[in-house]
């Protein structure tokens, strides 16, 4: 019975969170380049990352144009403050590897706004896709 009663509040957690907790928005704009070159149709994703706790929650997707530009904002509810975080998965100098590779870059609390509609967008600037990040990792599911 105790088991049931903890699977049960695992699995309502989130369901709790967007109902009492504080709905928190945050945005990023950006260029990708790959060789100094636009990295067209690159995914991007915006999180928020839950750090363990669960599964980071997907706050908006994007893929960026043909001159590599992208813009992509989103919300959730939390009870703390969010940990927005882009995820970009690109093929960029990547050979025939699988999976694609996966950089994370970490927006600063600065740029988090209350309620649904961002109100700081973080500029990511001109990235260069090219050379290696540090915690790059490569992922086949995003």
């Amino acid at each position: 019975m105790l088991r049931f009663v903890i699977l049960l509040l695992a699995l309502s957690a989130p369901v709790v969170t967007s109902l009492i907790g504080r709905t928190q928005s945050s945005g990023a704009r950006g260029v990708l380049m790959c060789n100094d070159r636009p990295a067209g149709r690159v995914v991007v994703k915006l999180y928020d990352d839950d750090r363990g706790i669960d599964a980071d929650d997907l706050m908006g997707s994007t893929k960026t144009d043909l001159q590599g530009r992208f813009e992509v904002s989103g919300h959730t509810s939390e009870f703390t403050p969010i940990d927005p975080k882009l995820n970009i998965y690109h093929d960029c100098n990547d050979g025939v590897k699988p999976c694609q590779r996966k950089v994370t870059i970490k927006i600063p609390d600065r740029y988090i706004s209350s309620g649904k509609t961002a109100q700081k967008i973080y500029e990511a600037g001109t990235i260069q896709l090219a050379g290696k990040f540090p915690g790059e990792t490569r992922d086949c599911l995003h």
